[in-house]
């Protein structure tokens, strides 16, 4: 497995990772990691490799957009100095643009701020970080590709992937983990909106992450 001894991994991205997680630090015991895909990864990670001590932090705000990470950046990333760092942002940048009136245009983050928002974060986050993994949001818990919101979603995520490229990061496309499931499930059954996962939709995102830092199912 990728992650060493005594690491301490962050997450940090929206209300998907928030998941009623502790605040202002989402770190410890009594939920303290919220009740989504970030405590399933801790519970493997503890249960498969107690001896590795990794420490988790869930660093995720409900509502955010790429924009209000930058505003929070220093203070919950850069001063926590973490080994690993995985972001998932970009649902509400791409939300807001078709549950708000479209001509309230300060509400949106429009897919070039998007790139040149999140290359930044990556790029000052590189100077003490070795280890960034970027996941997709945005995604739709929606199999037709020709829905609109899908189509927009689809659109940031290659943004995602190609930054990742770029800058040397690991990449999780959590849209194809999703569509993988979608093929026998409908998109309800793992999502209400067809974006909030439940523990099914939470439990396909952790093992999406989880296979991509090479964690041994049969340890």
């Amino acid at each position: 497995m990728l992650l060493e001894q005594r690491q301490k991994l962050l997450f940090i991205g929206d209300s998907v990772t928030d998941c009623d997680r502790a605040k202002p630090h989402g770190e410890g015991l009594f939920h303290a990691l919220g009740n989504g895909y970030v405590s399933i990864v801790d519970a493997f990670l503890k249960a498969n490799y107690p001896e590795l001590g990794i420490r988790v932090v869930n660093k995720g705000i409900s509502g955010n957009t790429v924009r209000d990470l930058k505003a929070r950046w220093q203070e919950d990333v850069i001063t926590q100095n973490p080994d690993w760092l995985s972001i998932m942002i970009g649902i509400n940048d791409v939300w807001r643009q078709f549950d708000s009136p479209p001509f309230i245009k300060d509400h949106h983050v429009y897919i070039e701020e998007y790139q040149e928002t999140l290359t930044a974060l990556v790029k000052e986050s590189k100077l003490q970080t070795e280890n960034i993994l970027l996941m997709t949001p945005p995604y739709y818990i929606e199999i037709n590709e020709n829905d609109l919101m899908r189509a927009k979603m689809d659109q940031y995520g290659k943004v995602v992937k190609q930054i990742a490229e770029e800058e040397g990061c690991l990449f999780i496309d959590t849209q194809a983990a999703f569509n993988k499931i979608l093929k026998n499930l409908y998109a309800a059954t793992i999502a209400w909106d067809r974006v909030h996962p439940n523990e099914i939709g939470h439990t396909i995102l952790a093992k999406a992450f989880l296979n991509k830092i090479g964690f041994d199912w049969t340890k």
